[in-house]
């Protein structure tokens, strides 16, 4: 049996290889494909829920404006804060501010109208260095409160 780390290797060894598919690697229940469409849906639900409940305060109907300010700051848009595209175009960036600081995801151009959220020029706040244990955590806290 393979170790995690034998595995990741095989991994980062076959990144170039066109027939080695990673996405497609299961764990008897899910791929990776289907686990970070798992991710996608579940963060586009929650952005878009905090989004709604500032346009049901406010009775905006259809796309939210600019300078609205939802339950939680979330937004989107296609550059960095200083002015980049994100991984050089065709992904966008979304992003919410909670009371223990930002949570972010990319996504491919194609999963922009997912996120129905205030769009900005360039994302509004400067990375903040989070990492995925960070999200956690933060993610955490708010089933706590």
């Amino acid at each position: 049996m393979s170790t995690v780390l034998e595995i990741n290797d095989i991994i980062k060894q076959n990144k170039d290889n066109p027939d080695f598919k990673e996405n497609d690697i299961c764990d008897g229940y899910h791929t990776f494909n289907e686990l970070y469409e798992f991710r996608k849906l579940y963060n586009a639900v929650l952005f878009n829920e905090w989004a709604r409940e500032y346009r049901e305060q406010t009775s905006i109907e259809g796309d939210l404006p600019d300078y609205c300010i939802a339950k939680y700051d979330v937004h989107k848009s296609w550059k960095h804060h200083n002015g980049e595209d994100c991984f050089g175009g065709g992904w966008f960036i979304v992003v919410a501010v909670l009371p223990t600081g930002q949570i972010s995801n990319h996504y491919k151009a194609s999963d922009w109208d997912l996120f129905n959220i205030p769009v900005w020029h360039t994302a509004k706040y400067e990375f903040d260095g989070h990492t995925p244990k960070d999200v956690v955590e933060r993610l955490k806290s708010l089933t706590k409160s």
